[in-house]
């Protein structure tokens, strides 16, 4: 029983990044129709200006997120004003083919400038264990757990009760609709990349205070995306509990069965969620897929 505790528990941790990331996913296809395969990319990227800022100016967590959170949101905005919003007309595939690019190129960049070596970053957090009953965290990977739960909620109030987060429900629901009411679409889709990118920041910074900072974290998006189809992909809150789910599968079916199956099983529920309920658990029936 001990051991189902600890393979749970872990999973959760895992689970909250991949829902961090989900939620991430989910905002800028609910708002814009778009899957940005870039995410996974901007996760990195925003992971690496944190560890900068963090050993440049010998900033603690909180600090560091203050300052991290906006940054990332410009960078959000500026990739969107470059490389998406010159492409609002074009298909849909096209636009998804310059994510693709674009995801390439931050790799690149990310290398070039912070090089291939892995680094430690703590964020000033303790490496102390902290105990649940029998269950040891360290204090990263309790707030991965509260950083989702906080996102949760914040998105929720943010999309329920935000002159913006309404409008942003308009866009998804009826685009010309919105347009004819006076919503400006361009400005919706700005907001639905830097809110995304900040969520990117948040995930990427934890992973990275969980784990180490690696060039190849931007593969954590492609894992993550499982989350995003299970929870449905229009869905900002099914995509964060999505995660938790993914997380503690894929750490289950690596504790019980064996250490590739942490590897597939995420992908695994992919093809039986798309077989059974392709719209996810929480998405909209009617949504396009690409």
């Amino acid at each position: 029983m001990d051991y189902f505790l600890q393979m749970l528990a872990t999973g959760l941790v895992i689970g909250a990044s991949y829902g961090l990331i989900a939620m991430g996913f989910a905002l800028v296809y609910k708002a814009t129709g778009v899957v940005n395969f870039a995410h996974g990319e901007l996760v990195m990227l925003t992971a690496y200006v944190a560890f900068t800022l963090s050993s440049t100016f010998n900033l603690s967590f909180v600090p560091l997120m203050l300052v991290t959170i906006p940054i990332s949101m410009i960078i959000g905005l500026v990739l969107e004003r470059i490389f998406i919003r010159p492409m609002l007309g074009e298909p849909i595939f096209s636009i998804v083919m310059v994510t693709i690019g674009l995801a390439v190129m931050l790799r690149g960049i990310t290398i070039m400038i912070w090089g291939p070596d892995p680094h430690n970053f703590s964020a000033g957090v303790s490496s102390e264990m902290i105990f649940i009953g029998n269950l040891p965290f360290y204090a990263a990977q309790l707030m991965s757990i509260v950083a989702l739960g906080v996102c949760v909620v914040a998105a929720w109030a943010f999309l329920r009760f935000s002159r913006i987060g309404i409008a942003m429900r308009a866009v998804a629901a009826h685009e010309t609709a919105a347009l004819l009411v006076g919503i400006s679409v361009k400005r919706i889709h700005a907001m639905a990349w830097a809110l995304s990118a900040a969520l990117a920041a948040i995930a990427g910074v934890l992973f990275a205070m969980n784990f180490k900072l690696v060039p190849d974290l931007w593969f954590q998006g492609l894992k993550s995306f499982p989350a995003v189809i299970l929870g449905g992909l229009d869905s900002i809150l099914g995509s964060a509990l999505a995660g938790l789910v993914v997380g503690v599968i894929e750490n289950l079916s690596q504790g019980y069965i064996g250490r590739g199956m942490r590897e597939i099983s995420g992908f695994i529920v992919i093809i039986v969620v798309l077989m059974v309920r392709p719209y996810g658990l929480f998405g909209d029936k009617e949504i396009e897929r690409v």
